[in-house]
């Protein structure tokens, strides 16, 4: 429903985003419906690991033929890197020191195009303390790597159900509703709000600039 509607709202993108949490049973059926669902959608579709599943399998069954699991790519003018914070068993995320040199790295080698960074859990806290106890726990080197490459313009998250959006600097964060449930944003402990499920439009300027807009599925 979700991703007819997001097809059906205007042109079709040059790229979507999956930023985690595809299957909650972390099982081949999960990914395999994932795969049908996107069948046809004329863009290569980006994906990477939430806390409810398993790399290891998504690696397998969704990195080919459309699909690419986490690394880097072009978009247009832009750059993207897709991050691993999933911590097996646990619902907090961690860069890995692997991660996180790959970062640099894959920065790097995308030269001084603007790049976009996806991961699933957001490197900020979002202003509900349970969620953020469950956070990214090294968000402060992610943000270090950041600092050092100026090019980073924008970092996409999921995993908080909800709409967030602040500028940090000339980086802007952004987290995207769940295409599922929502938490109620600001609470201290977990609230089930009654927003439908909802996705978010990136344009992504050749300068740097970033327009975004949610939508809302009724």
């Amino acid at each position: 429903l979700v991703l007819a509607a997001a097809l059906a709202d205007g042109p079709r993108p040059d790229a979507i985003a999956v930023t985690g949490d595809i299957g909650d049973d972390c099982s081949a059926g999960a990914y395999g419906h994932l795969r049908d669902a996107f069948a046809g959608c004329g863009a290569p579709v980006y994906v990477l690991p939430g806390n409810h599943d398993d790399p290891a399998l998504m690696m397998k069954l969704l990195d080919d033929r459309g699909f690419q699991y986490c690394g880097r790519a072009r978009v247009g003018g832009w750059g993207l890197v897709m991050l691993d914070t999933h911590v097996p068993g646990k619902a907090h995320g961690l860069l890995a020191d692997s991660e996180l040199t790959r970062l640099q790295a894959d920065l790097h080698a995308l030269g001084d195009v603007p790049a976009l960074v996806c991961l699933h859990h957001p490197p900020v806290p979002v202003g509900s303390a349970w969620l953020d106890g469950v956070g990214l726990e090294n968000g402060a080197e992610f943000l270090e790597v950041l600092d050092r490459n100026p090019q980073v313009r924008g970092v996409i998250a999921g995993h908080v159900h909800q709409e967030f959006d602040q500028q940090r600097g000339a980086v802007r964060l952004l987290a995207t509703p769940s295409t599922c449930a929502q938490f109620t944003p600001r609470t201290p402990h977990c609230v089930m709000d009654t927003r439908p499920p909802g996705y978010r439009w990136i344009d992504l300027h050749e300068d740097g600039r970033i327009d975004t807009t949610v939508v809302w599925v009724e």
